[in-house]
């Protein structure tokens, strides 16, 4: 397969390159590694939280179980209206208030720290991740599409994304308000869950088709269809915090090129300015000149180490949640009984 459009001929030494790269970085323990692990631990443990108090909510017992307000982070699209809705009228969204902080916090790590949020933090992205690993354990073969193939899917996020914000545009704020205070939003965080404990065969095959798919194709959901990163990936190209290279001493091993996730071209262009880089730094971490290759700030005489870059994303999420917990613009105002009610009226319509 080709990378970027180069041809085959030309580009057997970088796939061999590639594979020798992933290989090592694959048995590496990096700081972004346990970063995603520790986030999609913290998210699995949110999700089993919030489907027990569901089980709780649902039967004609008292209710022991918190419920866990992460949760809302799952609903973007709620987000989105949530942040429409405060621009337009300075009231923030009472129902799901902390979709809303996740949502923010998920542009301002993008825009700050080069679509970090997307290579550090984004459990699915993880998941994504580690399913490509899987299929690179077992010795499953990986595809790069070629240029003509791989510009127009990577195209679809994008189309995706401007159809939900032209949705989102055409509401005015009377039917905003309405949205945000429907029995249907109330209860999307549930009718979330029931999506995935409760699959349609529809689901299923789809999502196993996802799964298939990134067994052999790096990012497969996340190049290619996820809006949140195509979002994500407009705002960081704005941002101050880029890839730059060295060409002074740079040595042309290729490396940096072969194991991007991303295929962007690193050994070739002074910075990297795309909507496509993560911030990952797996090109940085496989460069063997140091200094040649950087993250940096515009502004900032220093440059990001991944230990830097990691705990800075962690502290900017602890900031955030914790400044909407203190200023009351995390709880969700539905009450648990309330919650109570929507469920069993789920349930009787189900």
């Amino acid at each position: 397969m080709d990378v970027m459009g180069i041809s085959d001929k030309k580009n057997q030494p970088l796939n061999r390159g590639r594979i020798k790269t992933l290989s090592l970085l694959f048995h590496r323990h990096r700081v972004r590694s346990w970063v995603q692990t520790g986030v999609f631990i913290a998210t699995l443990a949110t999700g089993v939280q919030f489907a027990l108090y569901v089980h709780q909510a649902a039967q004609a017992v008292p209710i022991t179980i918190p419920k866990p307000h992460g949760v809302e982070g799952f609903l973007p699209i709620g987000a989105l209206l949530g942040w429409k809705y405060f621009i337009t009228t300075a009231q923030w969204d009472s129902i799901h208030p902390a979709a809303m902080v996740i949502f923010g916090f998920a542009l301002v790590a993008s825009f700050l720290l080069s679509k970090s949020f997307c290579g550090w933090f984004c459990p699915v992205g993880t998941l994504s991740e580690w399913i490509f690993r899987l299929g690179h354990h077992w010795g499953m073969p990986s595809f790069i599409f070629p240029r003509w193939v791989d510009l127009p899917l990577r195209s679809v996020k994008y189309i995706f994304l401007g159809f939900f914000l032209w949705i989102i545009v055409q509401m005015n704020t009377v039917e905003t308000n309405a949205f945000l205070n429907s029995f249907y939003y109330k209860t999307s965080d549930v009718r979330m869950l029931l999506f995935f404990t409760h699959m349609s065969g529809t689901t299923l095959i789809c999502l196993s088709l996802l799964v298939c798919f990134s067994l052999f194709v790096r990012n497969f959901w996340c190049r290619y269809l996820c809006p949140y990163g195509a979002l994500a990936g407009i705002v960081s190209y704005a941002g101050p915090t880029h890839i730059s290279r060295d060409n002074g001493s740079c040595i042309a091993c290729g490396k940096c090129t072969a194991i991007c996730p991303n295929h962007i071209l690193v050994g070739q262009i002074p910075k990297v300015r795309t909507p496509e880089c993560t911030g990952c730094m797996d090109c940085v971490d496989s460069c063997p000149v140091d200094g040649t290759l950087m993250l940096k700030t515009t502004g900032l005489k220093m440059r990001w180490t991944e230990k830097k870059l990691g705990l800075m994303i962690i502290a900017l999420y602890l900031i955030l949640v914790y400044t909407a917990i203190i200023t009351g613009h995390w709880k969700s105002s539905v009450p648990d009984q309330q919650y109570r009610m929507f469920i069993a009226h789920m349930g009787k319509n189900r």
